[in-house]
C-alpha cells in the first residue's frame, strides 16, 4: 500500500472521429496509438465511460494481451485509468499475458463486469505492425452493437479523461497489489494471476484428460507438432499439452511470446504457418496445429500435411461431440455458423436433428444464442470454433476436441475426415483474403457489386466457364434477425457440394475453379484493387 494517497488527475483532450470499434474492437497501425496525442487514453476512457457509473464503481475487470509490441505500455495506462474511473479491482495475466479464450473464461468465473484484451488477432506486431483494443462484456463475449455504438458516441464528444499517472504496478509479480487513491474510500486492487491456471481447470472439467494423455503417451503414441507462432499460446501449449497431457517438450515450437511474433504473421493458415506445413509433409507427425496471436483461431493438419479447412473442422467436431464428456453430460442444443462458412455443419445438424443458425460474420452474434441455451457449438470461416464453455472462439479447446475424437475413434485426421465426407457428402470450400486493400477502392467495389446482384435480371443469369455452365439461383444481401432479441443485422455480404464419394477426393481449386473465375469476373476485384491475386487462400 502506498504511504501517501495517489492523486487522480483529469486531463483535457480532443476527440477523434475514427474510433468506431469494429467486430473485433478498435484496430489500427501501432504508430497511430503510439504517436497520436492521447489516442490510447481517449479510447480507454470511451470504453470505461460506456459502462454505467453505478455499475462501474467498485467493479471487477479483466485485462490481458497477446504480448505484442506496445501491450505493456497500454496495460499500464489501462491500470492507471481504471483506478481513476472507479474500477475496484483488476485481474491481469502474468506479464500482461492472457489468451482471448482465457479472458472470457476468467470474466465468467469471477463474474467480472467485462474485460479489455489488447490484440490485433492474426495481424503482424512490432512498431510497424498492428495494435488493437477489444472490450468483452459480462458474459465473456465480444461487445454487441449496442455497446460498440455507445463507445463510439462517447469517443466523438470526449473532452477529458481521468488517470492516476503516479500509479505503478509490477506485472512480473504474481499476487495482489493495493493502492490508496485520493478521494476514494476503498483501495484499488490489482491481482496478477497465472495466465493458464483458471483456463486449464475449466478444460479439465470438459475433456477426458486421461484418454488424451493415453493417446499422446501410450504404446501407439500419437506424435504431434504444435506451433504457437510466438504468440500468447506458448505458455498454454507447454503447460497443458506437454506438462499435463504428456506430449514431449519438442512437440511444441515457437512457444516464446515475442513482441513482433518473430517478424512473422501469427496467422494459422497454409500461407503463413509454412514451417508447420513443411514439418507435417514428412509424415512423422499424426496431428499438427497452429494458433494465432491471441489463441482464438487454429489450423488442423493431418499426417503428410493433410489440410482440414475450417468449415470441415467444425462439421467433424459437431458429428463427434459424443466423444467429449462435457457434451455427453450437457447434451446438444443446436449449432451455429457464420454466413460465409460452408453448409457442411448444416448437414450434421440435420442428421442429428438439432437446430442450425446462420449468422453474420462476427463472434458476437453467437453470444445471444449460447446465453439463451440455443447453441452448443459454433464456427466461422476464419479458423474459429468454440462452444458454450466460454463466449469466444477457442483454439486450444478445438485442438483438444480433435485429440479426443482421435482417441475415441482410434483413427488419424485424414481417415476421420474422409469417412465424414463419405457419410455426409463433401462441401468444397474456398476463401480468398485480400488484405490491406485501399478502403476507397473496397467501398466502390462493394457498392457496385451490390447493384449488380440486386438487379432482378441477375437471378437466372448464366455464366459459362469451359464446359461448365452455371445459373444464378439466388442473390441477396444477407440479413440476420436475432431469434433471441429480434435485433436485425443488414448488409452482411463459394462453395460446391459433392454427394458422390467417387468425386470427393478432387483438389478444391480444381472443383471450384469455374466458380472462382465467375466470382472474380463479377466483382472485377483485381482490376479495381490493382491486385494480381489474394494474400491468403483457405
Amino acid at each position: 500500500m502506498e504511504a501517501n494517497p495517489i492523486p487522480v488527475v483529469t486531463v483535457q483532450t480532443t476527440p477523434y472521429d475514427d474510433q468506431r470499434p469494429g467486430s473485433s474492437g478498435l484496430r489500427k497501425k501501432t504508430a497511430v496509438f503510439e504517436s497520436k496525442r492521447n489516442y490510447l487514453q481517449n479510447y480507454i476512457q470511451s470504453v470505461l465511460s460506456s459502462i454505467d457509473l453505478r455499475d462501474r464503481q467498485g467493479c471487477t475487470m479483466v485485462v490481458g494481451s497477446d504480448g505484442r509490441y506496445f501491450s505493456r505500455t497500454a496495460t499500464e495506462v489501462i491500470v492507471q485509468m481504471a483506478a481513476a474511473n472507479g474500477i475496484g479491482r483488476l485481474v491481469i495475466g502474468h506479464n500482461g499475458i492472457l489468451s482471448t479464450p482465457a479472458v472470457s473464461c476468467i470474466i465468467r468465473k469471477i463474474k467480472a463486469i467485462g474485460g479489455i484484451i489488447l490484440t490485433a488477432s492474426h495481424s503482424p506486431g512490432g512498431p510497424s505492425g498492428d495494435f488493437g483494443i477489444k472490450f468483452n462484456v459480462a458474459n465473456g463475449g465480444p461487445s454487441p452493437d449496442t455497446v460498440t455504438d455507445r463507445i463510439h458516441q462517447v469517443s466523438r464528444t470526449l473532452e477529458e479523461y481521468a488517470i492516476c499517472p503516479d500509479l505503478r504496478i509490477d506485472l512480473s509479480r504474481l499476487g495482489r497489489q493495493e493502492f490508496d487513491l485520493e478521494n476514494k474510500f476503498k483501495p484499488f486492487r490489482v491481482e496478477v494471476v497465472d495466465c493458464v491456471e483458471v483456463y486449464l481447470n475449466m478444460l479439465k472439467g470438459i475433456f477426458d484428460f486421461g484418454a488424451i494423455k493415453g493417446l499422446l503417451t501410450g504404446p501407439d503414441q500419437l506424435k504431434i507438432r504444435i506451433d504457437a507462432m510466438h504468440g500468447v499460446m506458448g505458455p498454454y501449449v507447454r503447460r497443458i499439452l506437454c506438462e499435463e497431457l504428456g506430449a514431449p517438450a519438442n512437440s511444441a515450437v515457437n512457444c516464446v511470446p515475442l513482441e513482433d511474433f518473430g517478424g512473422q504473421h501469427p496467422n494459422p493458415t497454409l500461407t503463413y504457418a509454412t514451417s508447420l506445413v513443411e514439418s507435417m509433409k514428412g509424415g512423422d507427425y499424426g496431428l499438427g496445429a497452429a494458433f494465432d496471436a491471441d489463441g482464438d483461431r487454429y489450423m488442423i493438419l493431418g499426417q503428410n500435411g493433410f489440410f482440414v479447412n475450417p468449415s470441415d473442422s467444425v462439421a467433424v467436431m459437431a458429428a463427434n461431440l459424443s466423444c467429449i464428456p462435457y457434451f455427453r453430460q450437457m447434451g446438444l442444443r443446436g449449432f451455429a455458423r457464420s454466413m460465409p462458412t460452408s453448409t457442411a455443419l448444416d448437414r450434421v445438424a440435420k442428421a442429428l436433428k438439432v437446430a442450425l443458425y446462420e449468422t453474420p460474420t462476427g463472434w458476437r452474434f453467437f453470444g445471444n444464442l449460447m446465453d439463451s441455451g440455443r447453441c452448443s457449438l459454433c464456427g466461422e470461416e476464419s479458423f474459429g470454433t468454440g462452444s458454450d464453455h466460454v463466449r469466444e472462439k477457442d483454439g486450444l479447446w478445438s485442438v483438444l476436441v480433435w485429440l479426443s475424437i482421435m482417441a475415441a475413434r482410434k483413427q488419424g485426421v485424414e481417415e476421420i475426415v474422409r469417412e465424414h465426407w463419405a457419410k455426409m457428402g463433401r462441401n468444397y470450400f474456398c476463401r480468398f483474403d485480400y488484405e490491406g486493400v485501399d478502403p476507397r477502392a473496397a467501398y466502390y467495389l462493394m457498392r457496385d457489386l451490390e447493384a449488380v446482384i440486386t438487379d432482378k435480371a441477375f437471378v437466372s443469369q448464366k455464366f459459362a466457364v469451359g464446359n461448365n455452365v452455371y445459373s444464378v439461383e439466388k442473390a441477396d444481401n444477407f440479413e440476420y434477425i436475432d431469434p433471441v432479441d429480434g435485433t436485425v443485422a443488414r448488409n452482411q455480404g463459394l462453395q460446391s457440394y459433392e454427394r458422390d464419394p467417387e468425386r470427393q477426393n478432387r483438389e478444391t481449386q480444381v472443383v471450384l475453379g469455374p466458380l472462382i473465375a465467375i466470382a472474380l469476373k463479377i466483382s472485377d476485384i483485381h482490376e479495381r484493387t490493382g491486385r494480381r491475386g489474394p494474400n491468403v487462400i483457405t
